[in-house]
């Protein structure tokens, strides 16, 4: 399956059984919310999750675009992107855990066609404050999926303080021999699928109390599952990839971790500035310059000539198409341009600033935060001067 059909099938899958499909948002979070974008599908069903009633009932669908500046510096490997699309259903006090990983598990067997030998469950142990999650164990058990017990693994909290709960989370087999071991010690099981219970509030003193009612948030990624549906391990193998696995090689020759960086963030930047974020020195715009400045680095490292006027119109267009964004791809290009314009001027300043004598040698730490908070030179950027 590619993943409109993946996207497709988990959407009708969820309205058989009386889900109602709510609209996802940009990655430009409620007003209110704390985080510079939309991380998870829960952002905007926060108020409905402390119990405030849906108009749209208690069991709910959607698909939700996500940006995670907590993995910006792990982009390259073959796990980690920095705008993805996350699939959720939500239970708001009306069916427990065990419905929903029942489901879930028809899902991936019968709807995604996967071997029920290649799954593998985990589920929460227990711990000094509350009890061993027997409710999912149990379904597990009986459903013939090996469990693991997990305490930290398999507890879930949106920080110190407020909601939380077990979690039970679903592993694939992507090893080429029969599964072995178990998630937390073979890095060949690869989750699929997280089924959140919320049941509990943390208060500021770490005590635990009931909700009112209990809800059930599940969120899968899609271009995870896609690459896995096709027997990949890269999430960079999935089928929105496809287009610009085929044209950038071509354009500009990169080793593969560098090629899944400038994918990633081209990408990513398409989708933000589609989102109406424009590049700037603080919160938002500072996370687009970030995108846009690791690219321009990656790519003006082996010949200076490459920039972003390069960019194919297809890729540009493919993406806005994917994430359903109506905008002008050439007021987009103009943004990208004059980013870029900016950070050659950045890349004039910081030669002058590094030919100083007191930044000739090795430099230090404090250096490096000179550099940045004075200058405007980010740590990346310096390195990579001093390289050439």
């Amino acid at each position: 399956m590619n993943t409109d059909q993946i996207v497709r099938t988990f959407l009708e899958y969820y309205e058989e059984r009386g889900h109602r499909r709510i609209p996802g948002s940009t990655l430009l979070p409620p007003p209110g919310d704390p985080v510079l974008f939309t991380t998870s599908g829960m952002h905007q069903l926060t108020p409905y999750l402390e119990g405030r009633p849906h108009p749209l009932g208690r069991r709910l669908v959607d698909v939700q675009r996500c940006l995670r500046t907590t993995d910006l510096d792990e982009v390259g490997d073959t796990t980690h992107l920095t705008v993805f699309e996350m699939l959720g259903t939500w239970s708001l006090g009306d069916y427990e855990g065990p419905s929903s990983l029942d489901w879930g598990y028809g899902l991936l067997t019968e709807g995604f066609g996967i071997d029920p030998g290649l799954l593998h469950a985990t589920v929460f142990a227990g711990d000094g404050h509350t009890g061993e999650d027997r409710s999912s164990l149990e379904l597990w058990q009986g459903l013939g999926v090996p469990v693991e017990l997990t305490v930290e693994d398999n507890w879930w909290s949106n920080g110190p303080t407020g909601p939380c709960g077990p979690d039970s989370e679903i592993f694939l087999w992507t090893g080429d021999t029969p599964p072995e071991s178990t998630p937390t010690r073979d890095e060949r099981w690869v989750e699929v699928w997280n089924h959140v219970m919320m049941r509990h509030r943390r208060l500021p003193d770490g005590s635990l109390v009931p909700l009112p009612r209990h809800t059930v948030d599940t969120g899968l990624g899609v271009e995870r599952l896609a690459s896995l549906l096709r027997g990949r391990t890269s999430v960079f193998d999935c089928d929105v990839f496809d287009p610009w696995r085929r044209l950038l090689p071509s354009l500009w020759r990169l080793d593969e971790e560098s090629l899944r960086l400038v994918c990633d963030h081209l990408r990513s930047a398409v989708v933000v500035i589609g989102d109406g974020v424009r590049p700037a020195g603080t919160g938002r715009g500072h996370v687009l310059r970030r995108l846009l400045r690791r690219v321009l680095t990656v790519l003006r490292r082996d010949d200076p000539r490459r920039g972003l006027g390069d960019l194919p119109d297809e890729l540009v267009r493919h993406t806005l198409d994917h994430f359903r964004q109506d905008v002008d791809p050439g007021l987009l290009r103009r943004v990208l341009l004059e980013e870029e314009h900016r950070f050659d001027r950045l890349l004039d300043r910081g030669r002058h600033v590094l030919a100083r004598p007191r930044f000739r040698g090795p430099l230090s730490e404090d250096d490096l935060h000179l550099l940045h908070d004075t200058y405007g030179l980010p740590r990346d950027l310096v390195l990579e001067l001093r390289r050439r």
